[in-house]
């Protein structure tokens, strides 16, 4: 069958991806000729996900191991599978039932909810399957997996154990004592009213305010506030019968229950331990907290002194579960101040008998609520311009210094254009699908004593039984397994793996893994289940055993397990890999893979991260509509340099578009020669210089490509392809033996033996980053026993196939047309133009290679003659090559003044440009205010203007000799 024109990747790739699926091309298994294993689990997408350039990249790299492997005869598995992302899906659903006019989900029966998820999974939970299958990936698609397959109310065609090898570990953890429920501060999102991880919570700078307040002292007590200068002289002195702190949420102070300073702080070493008051609230009923010494607040910013709050801050818990100061939550799950508990008059004085000593601080403290009742069931913000206002009416405000905030939020009071309030940008925290405020919240949920079971991690890693790569990486996962804390993994939501433990109406815990269980447990008695479901992490830190079968001991599990290597991305290091590495040693005592590669972030061709609010978002889908899937994935494995983020641009995908289609022409031109015809391709024993000359290139790139592959260096294997297969084969190689292809040329019948073999090694060796234009060349040009996604990787070596006679000479002609082009293009001579060339030194090695060559290098560099010289004519541009010296006589070709005057000009605006570049890179205040993007982007151009001025003084120094 004859090859089209051109290679059509739209109409191709869905056809060919068919043929592979068919043939079942993918299974587990499946083309295997050695008893070694190679395994990849597929960091499972979230159901509700669509393709984009983090997958695109993720998983070409994925596919370019497994077809590599598959194709060296290893026993290979790529496991697909999806995670069910718990609130991402329940928020979808509850966002699709909204838009339908149905209820919210609190008016549905929990059953009723999740059916409908359910019902929503099944009719667009494979969409991303589907679009992975668009960008070629080699998955066993008859295996793929859902961490919510089994569970009890799944319908039918989702079956599986997934869920029961969940349920098996929480219940074995549980009885361990390495899951417990506690009371802790976490991520609490008001929208949807469930806990987060700090993987869901986006920390983004906004317009903020800070409120200077002051604490009065108990019972009128004063005391002389000194600041010095950095010298130790006084400069300023005054009686203070208050202490002075700052805080972005003033709606918090309600809950107080310190007031901390550096134990190192002269200013307050007088009232440490004294009492004051939280100016908020009815004035006889107000609360009065200590004064103590902590290590976290910092003397030299603002007054030194900070509130805390345990109950509704991070850093504040830390202080005060140091210091044994009690924890008052303010909030309800929906972020409004609380309107349950205790009235206000009988919270503030049990409150404030713990803040005395005369009550012991309670353990569970959710029934004082220190909400006064004006500010019950107001929203937190509500609340804090009431809160802002009534103190401000008092005259605890403290002025500061800065401009009136003319906002209009009602947030600020002035006097004479002196505010309360200071602005300021802070950070604040969102949740990343509900897009509100994320409060952190002292609430009751279940947690994995991480210290008990990251032992194992780290020593993994530490001794080398675990590889990371890079190793800046490898930085990130130990720092924070050495500094873990405990892990939530409760969530309040209805989607997901229902936590298995039942509670009596003493509050007694059940665990088991069904009711049933439970109950005989607990005879007579009557059970509540609690309502809440698991972490999506945890289920998928159980990924690697759970896709193959475990705790069944399946064949799979004992063949592929432990897998061989995680493609991952940087920000899930902690999230899952850590997580993933924890669980695998603390259920089974086995790593669950044997390398973690960490790729970087794909970003715009200016090297801004992609967002739909910059309008940068490239959609992988529609790239390939319009380039192809081998060009998008060439492209992301050409710049996927370890460590690196990738700057993408449309430019580059085409110009990988543009080497598919310089690979087809180039059997296309093969076709035309007859190279196709006859016998399948075999090992070729050429005699032809150029022959032994592309089978030596050949083996060496073979080499290189194995080694980069092995190294995950998939970048180098990229652009050595690259060089090899454009460079190599079809410019010299194609070009060159356009002779030897002549019908009457003894060497014709070996050349089109060689072509045929070499171009096979060609899309061999392309096939895992190429797929589809590889596969239909494979086919369409030769009868195959087999198909290209299972034909046999070539083994040859470089020192059986290199015949260095033949290498030396052909690099030498090829090096001499390169140099002669080069000059011609450097002196603009025309191109179409046919020049003399000169000689003054040639070897013997040299005068062989030319006489072998002349034909050749005489048409490809467009010269007309070679003459021998004792010197070179005055306006000869000299043409250096091994043993020899050779000369292009341009004095009457092209006006060299007339040249050196333009190259000049070029090369002093050039001058200025990189002066400038180089002064603004040099400024200090440039590298520390400018956006990394646009540092970056000025390195980038400065770079550039470099090479170009390096090539133009070069031009000038030929031109300086031919004076």
């Amino acid at each position: 069958m004859a090859l089209e024109k051109t290679f059509d990747a739209a109409a191709a790739e869905s056809r060919l991806y068919t043929a592979w699926e068919d043939a079942g091309a993918f299974k587990a298994g499946a083309n295997a000729k050695r008893a070694e294993t190679f395994s990849i689990m597929i960091p499972p997408p979230n159901v509700t996900g669509v393709l984009h350039m983090g997958h695109a990249f993720n998983n070409t790299l994925q596919d370019i191991l497994i077809r590599w492997h598959r194709m060296r005869g290893f026993d290979t598995l790529w496991q697909p599978g999806q995670d069910h992302a718990g609130i991402a899906t329940q928020m979808v659903v509850e966002r699709k039932l909204a838009a339908e006019g149905k209820p919210p989900r609190r008016e549905w029966d929990r059953d009723e909810f999740t059916a409908e998820i359910w019902k929503w999974k099944q009719q667009s939970g494979d969409t991303i399957i589907d679009q992975l299958k668009r960008l070629g990936a080699s998955c066993d698609w008859s295996r793929n997996a859902f961490t919510m397959s089994g569970a009890p109310n799944a319908p039918e065609g989702e079956e599986g154990n997934f869920h029961d090898a969940v349920i098996k570990v929480f219940v074995e953890m549980y009885n361990k004592g390495l899951i417990y429920r506690g009371k802790r501060l976490v991520n609490w999102d008001p929208h949807f009213e469930t806990a987060i991880s700090d993987l869901e919570v986006e920390s983004t700078e906004v317009d903020g305010h800070m409120w200077h307040f002051k604490y009065p002292l108990a019972g009128g007590a004063t005391y002389t506030y000194v600041e010095k200068d950095e010298d130790g002289n006084v400069i300023l002195s005054e009686e203070r019968d208050y202490i002075a702190i700052a805080t972005t949420r003033p709606e918090t102070m309600l809950g107080d229950g310190a007031v901390a300073v550096h134990p190192t702080d002269e200013r307050y070493a007088s009232i440490v331990g004294k009492l004051c008051e939280i100016p908020v609230g009815p004035k006889a009923q107000r609360r009065l907290i200590p004064i103590i010494t902590d290590e976290y607040p910092d003397k030299n910013f603002g007054s030194g002194a900070v509130k805390i709050t345990g109950a509704h801050d991070f850093n504040d818990y830390g202080v005060a579960t140091r210091n044994n100061i009690p924890l008052y939550a303010l909030m309800d799950t929906r972020g409004a101040m609380r309107s349950d508990g205790l009235p206000y008059d009988k919270a503030a004085a049990r409150a404030q008998a713990i803040a005395e000593g005369r009550e012991p601080a309670p353990q569970d403290a959710t029934e004082i609520n220190l909400v006064p009742d004006a500010y019950r069931g107001l929203d937190r913000f509500e609340a804090r311009k009431k809160i802002v206002a009534e103190i401000t009416a008092e005259g605890l405000a403290v002025m500061v210094a800065g401009p009136v905030d003319d906002s209009g939020d009602g947030m600020c009071f002035a006097t004479d254009d002196v505010p309360f309030v200071e602005n300021k940008k802070i950070m604040q925290p969102f949740g990343d699908r509900s897009k509100v405020v994320i409060e952190p919240m002292l609430t009751d949920q279940w947690f994995v004593d991480t210290a008990k079971i990251v032992g194992p991690a780290i020593d993994a890693v530490r001794s080398g039984e675990v590889t990371i790569l890079p190793e800046q990486d490898k930085k990130v996962y130990f720092h924070w397994l050495e500094n873990i804390e405990p892990w939530c993994i409760s969530r309040q939501l209805w989607w997901g793996h229902q936590i298995p433990v039942w509670f009596d109406d003493d509050g007694k815990e059940y665990c088991a893994a069904t009711e049933a269980e439970a109950q005989a447990m607990a005879p007579g008695k009557v059970l509540r289940r609690d309502p809440d479901v698991l972490d999506t992490w945890f289920s998928s830190g159980l990924w690697p055993i759970g896709t193959l079968g475990w705790p069944e001991n399946t064949d799979a599990l004992q063949k592929y397990f432990p897998t061989s290597v995680l493609i991952t991305g940087f920000d899930i290091i902690f999230f899952w890999v850590a997580r993933m590495m924890m669980m695998q040693y603390a259920v089974v005592g086995e790593r669950p893979f044997d390398t973690v590669y960490v790729h970087a972030l794909v970003r715009d061709e200016k090297g801004k991260k992609m967002s739909k609010s910059l309008g940068n978002v490239m959609d992988p889908l529609e790239l390939i509509d319009e380039y192809g899937a081998d060009a998008v994935r060439f492209t992301l494995t050409s710049m996927a340099a370890m460590g690196r983020d990738l700057k993408l641009s449309t430019a580059r995908i085409a110009g990988y578009r543009n080497f598919g289609t310089k690979l087809w022409n180039a059997h296309r031109f093969a076709e035309m020669n007859g190279v196709f015809d006859g016998t399948a391709s075999t090992m070729p024993a050429p005699q032809a210089t150029l022959n032994k000359w592309i089978v030596g290139e050949t083996a060496r790139i073979r080499e290189d490509l194995d080694s980069a592959l092995g190294n995950y260096r998939f970048n180098d294997a990229a652009n050595a392809l690259y060089a090899f297969v454009w460079g190599k084969v079809c410019d010299w190689y194609v070009e060159l033996s356009k002779p030897l292809l002549q019908d009457d040329a003894p060497e014709a019948e070996e050349t089109r033996q060689t072509m045929k073999w070499v171009l096979d090694q060609c899309l061999i060796m392309l096939h895992p980053i190429m797929p589809f234009i590889t596969e239909e060349l494979w086919k369409t040009t030769a009868s195959r026993d087999a198909m290209l996604v299972h034909a046999e990787w070539p083994a040859y070596a470089t020192a059986d196939l290199l015949d260095a006679e033949a290498d030396r000479e052909m690099n030498w002609v090829i090096g001499l047309i390169e140099a002669i082009r080069s000059a011609r293009a450097q002196m603009h001579v025309p191109a179409g133009l046919q020049v003399p060339m000169i000689v003054t030194e040639l070897d013997a090695a040299g005068q062989a290679a030319w006489d072998r060559n002349e034909t050749m290098i005489k048409r490809l560099a467009r010269v007309e003659s070679l003459e021998k010289a004792d010197v070179f004519p005055k306006g000869t541009v000299s043409i250096p090559a091994p043993g020899a010296s050779f000369g292009l006589p341009l004095a009457g070709i092209i006006d060299i003044a007339e040249e050196k005057s333009r190259l000049q000009k070029s090369r002093d605006k050039l001058g200025k440009e990189i002066g400038g570049l180089q002064g603004r890179l040099n400024n200090p205040k440039f590298a520390a205010s400018a956006p990394e993007e646009v540092v970056a982007e000025a390195q980038a151009n400065l770079e550039a203007r470099l090479d170009e001025a390096a090539q133009l003084d070069a031009a000038l120094a030929r031109l300086a000799e031919m004076e």
